[in-house]
């Protein structure tokens, strides 16, 4: 398992983080230029709890990308001939020469969410670990190259987010009463994490862990990680730039509202918030 924090950023602000995106999401396209020349195939799959900021980091991921050599997989609640014949479910979505896939989520809900809420039967769940490393390890040798992300948010800040998910405008729609059971779940997901860890983070295909408190730089440091893993035509140097940490500042721009003359605490919050959002 790899831990992958680049903490030589600290805390960005909105314009620092902006800039710093827009300097990875060339390389990016690089990254996918190459992988269209070269007939190579990505799969990057992410995995995390509820809220934990995988379809936002993705879209990320994605936002200059050619659309039609990139793909974004998101299964859904699977039909009950998917959940019978799962690898081969999710073998008919891996991308062809050419082509990216990003999972939101992945087969690993046979690992994590299926069954810590009972949507499988132990049966299935000792038969997918028992052959998962395996099935991947078939896909490599064919070829895929395949990177691993669990992003990872503490509990608090998972709270954070479906408060802010309740009272969003926009976002309201995420929030349903799942996300309240899973909540209550969460040590017997955890012990569902460091089990799928232990025994599917191999050496040739480890799991990489982000840390994504704060989800401007849980981003970041996901498509560094990818960027830094694959050696594509006419990549430059990744090393982060160096930022001014982030100092307490009288106004913020939150949802194109900017906040003028905050107290420190005031600024606290809606740094918090902005970061979880």
């Amino acid at each position: 398992m790899i831990i992958y924090n680049t903490f030589n950023y600290d805390e960005l602000d909105h314009e620092q983080y902006e800039l710093e995106k827009r300097r990875l999401q060339v390389e990016l396209l690089k990254l996918q230029k190459w992988v269209i020349k070269k007939n190579k195939k990505i799969a990057i799959i992410f995995e995390g709890r509820d809220a934990a900021g995988k379809g936002s980091t993705i879209k990320r991921f994605i936002e200059h990308l050619i659309p039609k050599n990139a793909q974004v997989i998101e299964l859904g609640i699977p039909t009950e001939k998917q959940n019978k014949q799962w690898f081969k479910t999710y073998e008919k979505l891996l991308p062809e020469k050419g082509k990216i896939h990003f999972f939101d989520r992945s087969w690993y809900s046979r690992a994590l969410i299926q069954p810590a809420m009972g949507y499988c039967t132990e049966k299935q769940y000792k038969y997918f670990m028992k052959k998962v490393n395996k099935w991947e390890k078939k896909q490599v040798k064919n070829g895929l190259i395949l990177i691993k992300f669990y992003l990872s948010i503490s509990k608090e800040s998972q709270s954070l987010r479906f408060k802010i998910r309740q009272s969003h405008q926009l976002k309201y729609w995420k929030f349903s009463n799942n996300d309240l059971i899973a909540l209550s779940k969460w040590d017997i997901i955890s012990k569902f994490k460091d089990q799928m860890f232990q025994h599917t983070s191999t050496a040739d295909i480890p799991w990489v862990v982000i840390n994504a408190d704060n989800k401007m730089i849980g981003r970041l440091n996901a498509m560094r990680y990818v960027l830094s893993s694959i050696h594509y035509d006419d990549k430059k140097d990744l090393k982060p730039k160096k930022y001014s940490k982030v100092s307490y500042k009288k106004n913020i721009t939150f949802h194109g509202v900017t906040f003028k003359n905050l107290t420190k605490e005031q600024y606290d919050i809606l740094y918090k918030i902005q970061s979880n959002t």
